[in-house]
């Protein structure tokens, strides 16, 4: 399942969900746009893992839960929890961090 949040609401998500990966990204971010289609086609082949995109400029509540401090990045959580998160223009990097919560 992929999600885009409009609004500020990351924690209920990763509350009501068991798993979950999260691209924090910006419209002005030039890797965020290159990311955003591998992070979807993730989405696609992963169906036990809800994945959510967030506009790290509208949501500064949930940048805190993953630490957020350069665009794009890719947080991990699992029953609620932060599992991993990194900062990458990188499909392999993203991969393996999912394959982290498989």
């Amino acid at each position: 399942m992929l999600v885009e949040l409009n609004d500020d609401t990351l924690q209920n998500v990763v509350n009501s969900n068991e798993k979950v990966v999260v691209q924090f990204s910006a419209s002005w971010c030039g890797n965020c746009r290159i990311m955003k289609p591998k992070f979807k086609k993730l989405a696609t082949e992963n169906e036990t893992i809800t994945f959510v995109i967030v506009d790290a400029e509208n949501a500064p509540e949930s940048r805190k839960l993953a630490n957020v401090s350069n665009l794009p990045t890719f947080a991990t959580f699992v029953g609620g929890k932060l599992v991993n998160e990194t900062q990458t223009n990188k499909a392999e990097v993203l991969t393996d961090l999912v394959s982290e919560i498989l």
